[in-house]
């Protein structure tokens, strides 16, 4: 699907260099706590939740027990919640020039750089114990693999070096299914690895409706996403590429985990819709068709996965 690397035409992309930003005294200890939060990115926690809880469930053939559910929610929320914060970190040059991140807690001088550098590896290191101890080496294993994965390749190199950046990085993304799947079953089975296709092969459509949105922002950044690089047209054509692989591959799922017919009618109804979507974006001009191919994506997903714990425990 993408096959071009980012061209000579973004030279000298902008590096985390250290550059201290000052910091400003808090107005409140509530905002101090939102600011943390904040750093967490909270919509990542989301797709967390709404993929890997529902894997448990598919892996155990009925409801694992709040215990197990809560723990590994926690052990994710910790590897995809320090992620998150080191991005920040990493990013903190690139975020002061882009409208949509400007206000985020480092650019803004809210949080010292320290700070955040040190919440984030304390909040990603602990994942892997805390799965170890209250599930099993191989959760841990994957989640501190997508840590390492989200803030090394990806955001110390991807993003900057290359427009495979929203594809290559989607690896760790990807994961958190893999991560409940392998808390229950203590293994990376064909039924783990196409629950991870699913959300690998969906983060890049949902991300691209987005990505056009902010294609100036992303310019003004130097960072090489496709509408910068490959430009609109070639970031519609990929969207719906995508989003026609990611409903071929729910499809081929249900029937590997001998899913029922509550899964397949999300499936197809969902399918349809979210290529629907993709194919009114991909004809569309400017922003036409983006916001609606995001939301119509994101419902999409959520369904899919209710959609496997209802076939589960009602089936």
């Amino acid at each position: 699907m993408t096959t071009v690397d980012a061209p000579h035409s973004l030279p000298n992309l902008p590096t985390s260099t250290g550059g201290a930003i000052a910091s400003r005294p808090y107005p409140s200890f509530g905002r101090l706590l939102r600011d943390y939060f904040i750093l967490t990115k909270p919509s990542i926690m989301l797709l967390l939740l709404v993929t890997t809880a529902p894997a448990m469930v598919l892996a155990e053939r009925g409801w694992p027990g709040w215990g197990p559910v809560l723990a590994t929610l926690l052990g994710g929320v910790f590897a995809a919640g320090g992620a998150g914060a080191l991005n920040m970190y990493i990013d903190r040059d690139i975020d002061g020039l882009m409208r949509r991140t400007r206000n985020r807690p480092i650019p803004s001088g809210r949080v010292p750089e320290r700070h955040v550098l040190i919440f984030g590896l304390a909040m990603g290191l602990a994942s892997g114990p805390w799965l170890w101890l209250t599930m099993n080496g191989t959760s841990a294993l994957l989640a501190v693999g997508a840590f390492f994965f989200y803030v090394v390749p990806y955001s110390m190199y991807l993003k900057r070096r290359t427009v495979h950046n929203t594809v290559v990085g989607g690896v760790a993304g990807a994961l958190p299914p893999l991560i409940g799947w392998a808390a229950i079953t203590d293994s990376v089975t064909i039924e783990g690895l196409l629950l991870w296709a699913i959300v690998f092969f969906w983060q890049p459509p949902h991300f691209w409706a987005l990505a056009i949105r902010l294609e100036p922002d992303y310019r003004n950044a130097r960072i090489p996403m496709m509408p910068v690089v490959l430009g609109e047209h070639e970031t519609r054509r990929q969207t719906l590429l995508y989003a026609v692989a990611t409903v071929m591959l729910t499809l081929i799922f249900g029937a590997v985990a001998e899913l029922a017919w509550i899964y397949f009618a999300a499936a197809v109804v969902g399918g349809v819709a979210f290529i629907a979507a993709s194919l009114k974006m991909y004809r569309g001009r400017g922003l036409e068709g983006t916001k609606a191919m995001f939301r119509t994506s994101t419902l999409y997903l959520a369904a899919l996965f209710f959609a496997m714990v209802g076939d589960t425990l009602i089936l």
